[in-house]
């Protein structure tokens, strides 16, 4: 008697990763639409009245709006290492790519919240105030959510689950996601005013 080979395992299912792919489309899309509306009233209010968009008085700080920017860089290097890593199964090193990947985007936060101190800007001073605080708030959650996200990858990683990699790879597309929207705010924002 001859036996069958055996049936071919079932194709992974991928939630985390496809999760992650719409919740980033979804966040890019919340973002894109608020920067849309930002150079819209932007342009109103330049060819309006008194042509002015940034209050006279308000000065934002480049610097740390550019490191901002930057710091996005190593957070993708980081992320990509720790996917790397993981399907290597080197658990030391994936948790230490994701904790610079959680410790960066700490950074990213904090660079924010100095540049919101420095301006000193009310949120009620305005068109400019209110949609600037709007922006920038919906980014610093989503790095917020960037940060919880590494916390959670890792506690799972390092906790045993040595074989998910799905997770671990959901979580740099999430940051590549998060690094392609801001490059897009960091222009309209803080470069173009």
């Amino acid at each position: 008697m001859i036996a069958l080979p055996p049936a071919p395992a079932p194709a992974p299912r991928r939630q985390v990763l496809v999760g992650t792919a719409i919740a980033s489309a979804a966040a890019a899309a919340a973002v894109g639409g608020m920067l849309a509306l930002w150079l819209r009233l932007r342009h109103e209010a330049i060819h309006g009245v008194d042509g002015t968009w940034v209050p006279k008085d308000v000065h934002v700080p480049m610097v740390p709006a550019n490191v901002l920017l930057i710091s996005l860089l190593p957070i993708c290097v980081f992320a990509q290492w720790a996917v790397y890593s993981a399907k290597r199964g080197d658990r030391s090193h994936t948790g230490l790519a994701l904790g610079l990947v959680g410790l960066l985007g700490l950074a990213f936060i904090n660079a924010q919240a100095y540049i919101w101190s420095q301006m000193g800007l009310a949120v009620s001073q305005g068109t400019f105030s209110i949609m600037f605080y709007a922006v920038t708030g919906t980014i610093t959650a989503l790095a917020i959510a960037g940060v919880v996200f590494s916390t959670v990858t890792a506690f799972r990683f390092l906790g045993g689950r040595t074989t998910d990699h799905e997770s671990v790879s959901a979580h740099a597309l999430y940051w590549y996601a998060f690094s392609a929207v801001f490059a897009v705010l960091w222009f309209v924002v803080y470069v173009t005013k």
